[in-house]
């Protein structure tokens, strides 16, 4: 089945598109703020503790290119009520062990499961959604994560008082589920793609990886920068936070205050991307955590650490959905699944390697000079990310000036 045929309109497939994404994100919401508390709970210590969260990460991390390969082969409908329902076990095996070592097992079975969750998003969308309108679609659906991030500690924190710490792993189990389930509004629009894979054989996820290893070594390590600049907001920030005295209870303000003008400009952005080019957010993202981060150390109070958050939110918010929209613009047509596991790799080693940065500098030196050496390190990266993100935006411009008849 191919993409439905007329005039487009985004909110035509909003229900099937962001639906999903809103549900689940919802679930994982409520979670991720109790995770250290619940393996706390089960007698961990503090470090173990925040190993079982980064599990989260890790699980992400190691599943990226073989979810790319299981969507191939099954689609993306079949992949995201798969997806749902592996992660609604292992959110309720979080519930009821009595473990840390289960927990931190079902915590990276979680982390899995959403990869392949996001992989039969973004494919389903690349499907449905025109090139004209490809960077808001993926902006809304980063902004559909943002909302669930958003909204999932607020209901958590109601059911935590009501019912327990393991309330909040039950309702990720059955939002997850219902998240799976709703596959079954989705069209399969990749199969007959997919039939034609099939008749002439699968590539595999190593080919597809060596035949756009220059796509990875250029735009890919500019999506690892990006990836990196984004994760300093949730480990070098709440940091200074304590340092210059801020309660937790304030500092969680002022990350809801960033959370907000990070949700307000996801389709701004979008709509940058789609009109000025990929480029014009993608620079901003890196650039503002640059900023920030040569910033931080003469801020000593809480105006000062809000304005720096904000400042990042606002990068952040109008490159909601950029490395999607990226992975969906240089994505293959044959072995396009493969092709986005290995993209989801980029992002993730990003995502991963960023707090390890900041906690190796600040190991061997004080706060402020971590944040300034990694203020140096986001400017580097803004060169990088500016320069391929606009050599993308021109071979984007050339094939739409390109005649038909000599489009590949």
């Amino acid at each position: 089945m191919s993409a439905p045929s007329g005039p487009f309109r985004l909110r035509d497939i909003a229900l099937v598109a962001y639906g999903p994404t809103v549900v689940v994100s919802v679930g994982h919401g409520a979670v991720l703020p109790v995770t250290a508390l619940r393996a706390r709970d089960l007698g961990a210590d503090v470090g173990t503790a925040a190993l079982v969260v980064a599990m989260l990460g890790l699980g992400m991390l190691v599943a990226s290119l073989p979810a790319g390969a299981v969507v191939a082969r099954i689609g993306e409908r079949r992949a995201l009520l798969y997806a749902g329902l592996l992660d609604a076990v292992a959110m309720a095996a979080g519930a009821v062990t009595g473990s840390v070592v289960a927990l931190a097992l079902a915590v990276a079975v979680s982390g899995s499961a959403y990869t392949l969750f996001l992989i039969s998003r973004q494919g389903f969308m690349i499907e449905a959604v025109p090139a004209g309108f490809r960077a808001r679609a993926m902006s809304a659906l980063g902004g559909s994560q943002r909302v669930g991030v958003l909204v999932g500690p607020l209901v958590g924190a109601l059911l935590i008082q009501g019912f327990g710490l393991t309330s909040v792993f039950w309702l990720a189990s059955a939002l997850s589920a219902v998240g799976g389930a709703m596959a079954r509004l989705m069209p399969d629009l990749g199969a007959e793609g997919r039939a034609r894979e099939q008749a002439d054989g699968h590539a595999s996820v190593w080919s597809v990886l060596t035949q756009h290893r220059r796509t990875y070594l250029t735009l890919g390590a500019a999506v690892v920068v990006l990836g990196a600049s984004r994760s300093v907001r949730h480990s070098l920030l709440p940091l200074w936070a304590e340092h210059v005295g801020l309660t937790a209870a304030t500092t969680s303000l002022v990350f809801g205050l960033a959370a907000a003008v990070d949700l307000a400009l996801f389709y701004p952005g979008g709509w940058l991307m789609d009109r000025h080019g990929r480029a014009v957010v993608a620079v901003p993202v890196v650039l503002s955590v640059g900023v920030a981060c040569l910033l931080l150390p003469l801020t000593t109070g809480v105006l000062g650490v809000a304005a720096v958050m904000v400042l990042i939110a606002v990068g952040n918010g109008l490159g909601s959905g950029i490395v999607m929209t990226i992975g969906a613009d240089t994505a293959p047509l044959r072995g396009r699944s493969q092709y986005l596991g290995g993209w989801r790799l980029c992002g993730d080693i990003g995502v991963s390697g960023g707090p390890l940065v900041v906690s190796a500098v600040a190991t061997v030196a004080p706060l402020a000079t971590a944040s300034v050496v990694l203020g140096l390190l986001a400017l580097g990266g803004t060169g990088w990310v500016g320069y391929w993100t606009a050599r993308l935006d021109r071979a984007r411009a050339a094939r739409v000036r390109q005649p038909p008849g000599l489009s590949r």
